[in-house]
């Protein structure tokens, strides 16, 4: 489809984190005009993997776009959001951050005027009656501004990412442009098992048990949870979901720095030090970064911006359906 859209387009993303959105729509044709985040080691990290990018260190919710012309009139406006909570409504003057960031982005638009939008946040926000508020004002900002908008919920496993991970979708263009959106539809006739996308690391230092290990982990990871900035150190996730890393033999409840070497004796009997800790660059393979993405940052910084990361091979089959919709006739 990319030798069928040859032209570039324009884009400006907000809380771009770690680059996961920024780089699939890369891939797809959009090219930042501008990528804002309020943590130093995120934008460290966009500096650090495309120093040609325009990155602003600066809060979602302090961003004037008067002092940032190039903002303007961009063909697309991209938002990889902090998780909301169906606990906090729109309506609440106490509303979380998570929700003041999503009204910021919606706002943002009454500048910014982009041909399209592209939020991507947690699936309940698409359906789910708890969040009928968010969904009510949204739909309400939007048909004043002259856009008509869609939900959608996807699943990187679906796009050859080894991870079960929703992703719920909001996607808006002006005038008549969303007639010609389809949902991306899904490219994996089977989806990519964690041992297939890491065998191959587990094997790097000569771990004797790596193929072993590649068999028995036949299926897709659970959901990475990058966890929170403040508390607590990195991890795979909840409860169940270090149970089900347990019966891929991978232990759940640490990041390790380096893959196993030669004495490494992989044994469940053993608990947790029987299994196998995933290394951050193993977490970012599972989140669909290319190996030679690089995360600025000590390990625990550097997983949680795995963790929280928009799988980049989602954010590129979303970029082609909306440059494919752009290109129409008005």
């Amino acid at each position: 489809m990319e030798d069928l859209l040859p032209e570039r387009f324009s884009s400006l993303i907000v809380c771009a984190g770690a680059g996961g959105l920024a780089l699939g729509l890369e891939q797809a044709g959009f090219d930042p005009v501008l990528l804002l985040d309020n943590r130093s080691v995120a934008c460290e990290t966009l500096r650090l993997n495309r120093p040609g990018w325009n990155v602003l260190e600066a809060d979602l919710l302090d961003f004037d776009p008067v002092d940032h012309h190039e903002a303007y009139d961009v063909d697309l406006l991209a938002a990889g959001l902090p998780r909301v909570k169906a606990t906090a409504t729109v309506t609440r003057k106490d509303s979380d951050e998570e929700i003041r960031l999503l009204q910021a982005t919606i706002m943002l638009m009454h500048a910014v005027q982009p041909r399209a939008l592209l939020v991507e946040n947690v699936p309940d926000l698409v359906s789910k009656p708890a969040y009928e508020p968010i969904r009510t004002y949204i739909a309400r900002e939007l048909e004043h501004l002259g856009y008509r908008h869609r939900w959608l919920v996807l699943n990187a496993m679906d796009f050859d990412v080894p991870q079960d991970r929703k992703q719920g979708i909001l996607v808006a263009f002006k005038g008549d442009h969303l007639d010609g959106f389809a949902a991306p539809a899904p490219n994996a006739v089977q989806p990519v098992t964690v041992g297939a996308a890491l065998g191959a690391s587990m094997a790097a230092r000569g771990w004797p048990q790596a193929a072993a290990w590649t068999a028995q982990a036949d299926r897709v990871a659970p959901t990475l949870v990058g966890g929170s900035w403040n508390r607590g150190g990195a991890d795979l996730g909840p409860t169940g979901s270090k149970r089900t890393w347990a019966r891929m033999g991978v232990n759940g409840g640490t990041v390790a720095d380096l893959v196993p070497g030669p004495d490494f004796r992989l044994d469940p009997t053993l608990g947790a030090k029987g299994l196998v800790p995933l290394t951050v660059g193993q977490a970012a393979r599972l989140q669909g970064f290319p190996i030679d993405w690089e995360f600025a940052g000590r390990k625990t910084a550097r997983y949680r911006q795995v963790g929280h990361a928009s799988p980049p091979p989602v954010g590129h089959a979303l970029g082609l359906a909306i440059r494919t919709a752009l290109n129409l006739d008005e």
